[in-house]
């Protein structure tokens, strides 16, 4: 058993098709299934269902697959220490950010780090909290930015918080709910709410406001591009950060909607950001590069935007 070909095991997992994985890794198909048995017979073990017509590791299949993924971020990391050990002149930094932050904060920290670094390779994956603890998890990021209160706490996480960000609800121009200037949290019943999944105290907090037993977003979705086109092409509401909305509200094409029963500097409705890595884990210097743009952009944007 190689790195080589465990790092097919899991271009095969991520493809689920022979085929696809093979042209991914510029690997004929032939050589590809020939790597693939090969590893089974190192492991005397079957990694793939074959008698599924679907695409279906097995039970052990997966395990390796757990392995394979925190051993070739292992390799990848040590590669990324060795080269960053007299300065950063190569190899590559991944990370993770939620769907806010991935607006402003993330963005303009990215820009400041690649005009410092332009010899990183860098990758940023984008998705919810649950998908960013996962990959963590795995190793195949070294930290993530999102709302902290799901990992503060917990031991198997180091959080560094950065400052809160208000949440808004916000809708299209000429939306019924546009024309006024506050409203009560109740005239949300009768739209559809559209944003990420929102932390259960906040959630509690709207619901308590409503009268309602629970606040739920009617379409759930990870990506605020999206939100924002469905808010914009629809009578659905949104929920965001001010931060992300602020220049589409400067711009006239968002209304910014203000509730009578819901106080705007109440800290329980902010999202609170974090910088999460795994404790006990020191971050590679490209990692620890980004972290510190991060941390000064959040600091330059206190004094910025509301």
């Amino acid at each position: 058993m190689d790195l080589r070909q465990l790092r097919h095991l899991v271009a095969l997992a991520d493809y689920r098709s022979f085929g696809r994985a093979a042209e991914a890794i510029n690997l004929s198909q032939p050589a590809f299934s020939r790597s693939i048995q090969t590893l089974e017979r190192d492991l005397d073990c079957a990694l793939i269902e074959r008698s599924s017509r679907e695409f279906r590791l097995t039970g052990q299949g997966q395990l390796v697959l757990q392995h394979a993924r925190r051993l070739l971020a292992g390799s990848q990391a040590l590669h990324n220490e060795l080269m960053q050990y007299n300065g950063l002149t190569g190899g590559e930094l991944h990370f993770g950010c939620g769907p806010y932050p991935a607006q402003v904060l993330v963005p303009e920290a990215l820009a400041d780090f690649i005009s410092a670094h332009p010899a990183i390779r860098t990758c940023f994956h984008q998705g919810d909290w649950e998908q960013l603890a996962t990959w963590l998890k795995e190793q195949q990021i070294e930290f993530l930015v999102a709302d902290a209160r799901y990992f503060t706490g917990n031991p198997q996480y180091h959080v560094h918080l950065l400052r809160p960000r208000r949440g808004r609800f916000f809708c299209r121009t000429g939306h019924p709910l546009a024309a006024h200037k506050r409203l009560p949290l109740r005239a949300l019943l009768d739209y559809p709410v559209v944003g990420t999944r929102i932390p259960p105290m906040i959630r509690k907090i709207l619901a308590d406001a409503q009268g309602e037993a629970d606040f739920r977003v009617s379409v759930e979705c990870a990506q605020f591009d999206t939100i924002c086109r469905v808010v914009m092409r629809s009578d659905a509401v949104g929920l965001a950060t001010l931060e992300a909305l602020n220049e589409l509200a400067q711009n006239g094409a968002i209304n910014l909607l203000t509730f009578d029963d819901i106080p705007a500097d109440d800290p329980g409705l902010h999202l609170h950001y974090g910088v999460v890595s795994r404790a006990g884990h020191s971050l590679t210097p490209a990692a620890q590069a980004m972290v510190d743009a991060i941390l000064a952009v959040d600091e330059r944007l206190l004094t910025g935007h509301p």
